[in-house]
């Protein structure tokens, strides 16, 4: 049986920035595949770029050099517009603070990014309704972001983040603002639906515990991404 092509894939990617007269070299030729139904950890110290690799792989910031595919679409060099479309439609976003519609219910903010999308609303409705119990949040559905927990507010994050059905989720630090039972509750969560929907997954994370259990383990070292045991 042939392997499933990656969901993404970094090719020597390089990112610099430039601070006055000084040039900071954050990616030097990264080099990344991610394939559906893997969940990958980053492991890397603060400031080895962690937040730039994000970046550049959820097509939020363009490489200096390098490629990234998105499936089998080659993004580097897209007009804004094919590149906005695309993330849009196949990466999903997770973050340390869950950014919920503090105004919106639980099922609410679900349903939202899928009527960006142009999904009819009771279509929208019934599918975040159904990440929402999948989730065991079945019976919070119309609570606000202020009447739930804080892993139950990431929960939403996450529902919300795959209610388009990506191809690819990326998460930074996504249960760092969590206690250790909530954080745990939260991954395994997040890690059953990853490997039941056929997304591929990167996550930034300091919390070794938790990346043992992932697929993977990849850190970053003088700007190059490097498997880890």
């Amino acid at each position: 049986m042939m392997e499933a092509p990656p969901a993404l894939a970094l090719d020597r990617v390089e990112r610099r920035y430039h601070q006055g007269e000084a040039t900071l070299e954050i990616l030097r030729g990264a080099d990344l595949q991610l394939l559906p139904g893997q969940s990958v950890a980053l492991i890397a110290p603060s400031g080895a770029g962690k937040s730039t690799l994000l970046h550049v792989a959820g097509l939020l910031e363009k490489p200096d050099a390098g490629e990234v595919h998105v499936g089998a679409e080659a993004t580097a060099r897209m007009a804004d517009r094919r590149r906005t479309a695309i993330r849009r439609l196949h990466i999903g976003f997770v973050y340390q603070f869950h950014h919920l519609l503090p105004e919106f219910s639980a099922l609410e903010n679900v349903v939202l990014p899928q009527l960006i999308r142009g999904l009819p609303r009771e279509e929208a409705r019934a599918r975040a309704q159904q990440l929402l119990e999948y989730l065991g949040l079945g019976h919070r559905l119309q609570h606000r972001p202020m009447e739930l927990s804080g892993g139950e507010q990431q929960r939403v994050a996450i529902a919300r983040a795959v209610a388009n059905a990506p191809r690819v989720l990326l998460a930074d630090e996504p249960t760092g603002n969590l206690d250790p039972h909530t954080a745990e509750h939260v991954f395994s969560t997040l890690t059953t639906l990853v490997e039941a929907s056929g997304l591929a997954a990167l996550v930034a994370t300091h919390n070794l515990e938790l990346a043992k259990r992932m697929s993977r383990r990849v850190t970053l070292q003088e700007g190059r991404i490097v498997e880890l045991t």
